[in-house]
């Protein structure tokens, strides 16, 4: 079963509730009361799960809850300890699981807010605050760019529009595409799915379909939202019920690995429960098979992380000759090492050294 990634003990650390004291400017009613005491319980730690495999699952989604608590500069701290490679122009972090990168309604801690800290801890209080160049999803981990000062920005989020970053990504999915190795190039729509929980998801929005009749392909007319989507993929290793993968999205579309693996592909990404299913939310179905390698039941499946991480990126030298290169690579995170151990799958032997 898959393990959180190890996180210094002070990250690990959230805010005890403020105990009751009698010095309250107006007095608790009961109903007032047993409010209080419900969301000091919430938020005391339950009991680990004496299990190894079920108190890794629980010990990963009491990391992304406290993600969520920890103080800023913490959280900094622990990014500057992470961090892969630095130079006059950019620095580069590795993302941790469960952070996202911008704010939003139900978002207390992101990327975005943490980056004056981390520029200050980095050069001075006086420094300017560091500036994102580019996103992952919140259940992303790895290679991330950051740049010094604006006009840097800019310029890596032109090479990325461009498409003159190579970006390698690792998956673990469910089942084995076919073939081994191709190109999934079709474009990608957001599109309402009305269901009873009526929610948004990126979806296929082919050029091209098969006529149900005879079996043939027509070209149907493309849809006025689409995005051009293109990813290439190969397999590294195989189980019977999973795959290793390495990707290498070509463009850059909002959740284009995770739909192209999912719809296009018909394997989803290990812990992608929101591609799993169309019409509903619902934590993702395992085999049997993989459940049993990963020592997890069903109704603990919805735990899972998603198995997604940017492993590489190549960039152009910034202001320099755009012949060399800035190679950055990014181990995975340990949850998803543990996955492809118990699994059976196996690292590239250029990985092994």
């Amino acid at each position: 079963m898959a393990a959180p990634c190890k996180v210094p003990p002070r990250l690990l650390l959230g805010f005890a509730a403020r105990p009751f004291s009698g010095s309250e400017a107006r007095p608790f009613s009961a109903e007032r009361l047993a409010e209080k005491l419900r969301a000091q319980k919430r938020e005391q730690p339950k009991e680990a799960p004496k299990d190894p495999v079920r108190r890794r699952v629980w010990e990963l989604v009491q990391l992304t809850q406290q993600l969520q608590r920890v103080h800023p500069n913490v959280l900094a701290k622990a990014l500057k300890r992470g961090i892969l490679y630095q130079d006059d122009k950019i620095v580069v972090i590795n993302k941790p699981y469960g952070l996202p990168v911008h704010g939003g309604p139900k978002v207390k801690t992101c990327i975005a807010d943490i980056l004056p800290i981390l520029a200050k801890m980095l050069y001075g209080m006086k420094s300017e605050p560091l500036h994102l160049c580019h996103r992952l999803d919140k259940e992303t981990t790895g290679v991330m760019v950051l740049a010094r000062n604006q006009d840097t920005a800019h310029q890596v989020q032109e090479f990325f529009r461009t498409r003159q970053v190579e970006k390698k990504y690792w998956a673990i999915c469910i089942g084995q595409p076919k073939p081994t190795e191709g190109l999934v190039d079709i474009p990608i729509v957001e599109k309402e799915v009305e269901s009873q929980q009526s929610h948004f998801k990126m979806t296929l929005a082919p050029n091209y379909c098969m006529s149900h009749e005879d079996g043939k392909m027509f070209k149907v007319r493309q849809h006025r939202d689409a995005h051009m989507a293109v990813t290439r993929y190969r397999v590294l290793s195989s189980c019977p019920s999973c795959t290793f993968l390495e990707l290498h999205p070509i463009t850059g579309v909002k959740h284009q690995l995770r739909v192209h693996l999912a719809y296009g592909l018909g394997c989803p990404i290990l812990g992608d429960h929101k591609y799993s299913h169309w019409n509903k939310l619902a934590p993702q179905k395992l085999p049997e098979s993989t459940l049993k390698r990963l020592g997890l039941e069903q109704v603990k499946a919805r735990y899972l992380p998603l198995h997604l991480h940017a492993h590489e990126l190549i960039l152009p030298e910034i202001d320099g000759n755009t012949e060399k290169k800035i190679h950055l690579v990014c181990k995975p995170p340990l949850f998803f090492s543990r996955s492809l151990k118990r699994l059976k799958l196996e690292f590239p032997e250029s990985e092994k050294k």
